[in-house]
């Protein structure tokens, strides 16, 4: 075997493997093993990432959720990347780590999968734009080496930003993506290469995961994943196949912050920019992440009344605090109070404001950084705004000559969004899945009496390969 090349199809499940969508990756699961994957909770990126690099669950790696409110600076931050942040300062290690110690003279390739910059990889790239001092934001990426980066964009053109994430997103993100892994595979010819796949993402949260753009979406990710199996089987390369969770349909938010907000317990600072969350001054607020949110109550007296407050809000399903969250893998000081998980059909969004607060500046824009939890609302241009595509070129000409303009073309409306997840899928079917060889299967993994695979964790899902 020349090594093993892991593929990160996000959104990925057993029913839209199976769908007819996807010819060349259901052809392959016909001749390998295939397993339902248990996904954390919340079954978010950074999360689920974090448990199959590092083997644990967030109880011990820290990524509570894609982003969580960071005490000791009073802020909340979003879509970090740095591996520090969840290799507990060397106490433990993660996949690359152990793969090295193993295989000290066979190279490893971490493509766009999350806690890459820095990361343990030897060969690492991951995007990140160039935020220039006048404002302007640009397409890049980071790589490690650091000539990577600039050489791949040289024979493969810009990374396209734009198409990652936003009303643009769209298989042109992907597609780089496979194309730069086609070129590390054939240069550098690492043993272990792990790719990030994002295209499932877009339009299964625009549409939801049962509309017709879901199979168009699937369809052309499969043809992407194709080219992939086919290098992979012309080098003798074992190929595995993940997602993190599966997608749902969606109706309707549910806004935590704003309850908190009417029932006096969440501040916000009126800004000339609008109102800004104020975490270090309020008494309760909620970092919202799809189909989980994470609420900080500053004082334990709080605690109770703060849950009794947010139980009888439509939308929350259950509510975890102590040792709840240590049943599922979240007992860890970055995690909130109390976490919420949404009823089935419902997300949480962040908004906070509420009557006379000025809405903030970026509550419009695509802004992950800036916004204190997650918005898919940036996946939509505004419908309300007339000839918003001719306003979008009008802004992007007035940049180009130097003026200062919003990109303010997102829409609030939280009713566009039709998939979400977070939550325990309703069923294996619609829920992550594992595909590969059974030599690389993960571990405590078996067939049950009916013949079909028990589900593994997903912190125990690339385990197996430290076997290889």
């Amino acid at each position: 075997m020349a090594g093993v090349l892991v593929l990160n199809v996000v959104g990925l499940t057993p029913e839209l493997l199976h769908s007819g969508a996807m010819p060349a990756l259901s052809a392959y699961a016909k001749k390998q093993l295939e397993l339902p994957l248990q996904p954390p909770l919340p079954a978010v990126t950074c999360t689920a990432q974090a448990d199959m690099l590092f083997g644990c669950q967030a109880s011990e790696h820290g990524a509570v959720a894609n982003g969580w409110y960071f005490r000791e600076q009073a802020e909340v931050w979003l879509w970090r990347q740095s591996v520090h942040l969840v290799d507990g300062c060397g106490r433990r290690q993660s996949l690359f780590q152990q793969w090295k110690e193993r295989h000290p003279d066979r190279p490893t390739a971490q493509v766009f999968w999350w806690w890459n910059l820095p990361g343990h990889a030897d060969i690492c790239l991951t995007p990140r734009p160039t935020y220039w001092s006048d404002g302007r934001k640009s397409p890049d990426v980071h790589s490690q080496p650091a000539q990577l980066g600039r050489q791949l964009q040289e024979r493969l053109g810009d990374f396209p930003l734009f198409q990652f994430w936003g009303p643009g997103a769209g298989i042109a993100s992907t597609r780089w993506i496979v194309e730069a892994t086609l070129d590390i595979l054939r240069e550098q010819n690492p043993s272990l290469c792990m790719a990030y796949l994002p295209h499932l993402d877009y339009d299964l949260q625009r549409f939801g995961p049962n509309a017709p753009q879901a199979k168009v979406a699937a369809a052309a990710v499969d043809q992407e994943v194709a080219r992939l199996l086919h290098a992979a089987q012309a080098a003798d390369r074992e190929v595995v196949v993940v997602s993190e969770y599966g997608i749902e349909e969606v109706a309707q938010a549910c806004f935590p912050n704003r309850i908190l907000r009417d029932a006096g317990l969440l501040e916000i600072h009126p800004a000339r920019n609008g109102a800004l969350l104020d975490p270090g001054n309020s008494r309760a607020f909620a970092v919202c992440d799809h189909q989980v949110a994470h609420v900080y109550v500053a004082k334990n007296q709080d605690l109770g009344s703060v849950r009794k407050l947010l139980e009888q809000a439509e939308g929350v399903e259950r509510i975890l605090a102590g040792e709840e969250r240590a049943a599922v893998g979240l007992e860890h000081s970055r995690s909130g109070e109390l976490v919420l998980v949404a009823k089935a059909g419902w997300w949480f969004a962040y908004p906070y404001w509420t009557g006379s607060d000025q809405e903030p500046d970026f509550a419009r824009m695509v802004d992950i950084h800036r916004k204190p939890g997650y918005d898919p609302c940036e996946l939509f241009l505004d419908p309300d705004k007339s000839a918003v595509k001719a306003r979008i070129i009008g802004k992007l000409i007035a940049k180009k000559l130097g003026f200062r303009t919003l990109m303010n073309v997102i829409p609030l409306d939280t009713s566009l969004v039709r998939g979400s997840h977070g939550r325990a899928p309703s069923s294996a079917a619609q829920g992550p899945v594992w595909v590969g060889p059974e030599s690389l299967r993960p571990p405590q993994t078996s067939e049950s009496g009916q013949g079909t695979a028990e589900a593994a964790p997903m912190h125990l899902a690339l385990q197996g390969l430290l076997g290889a």
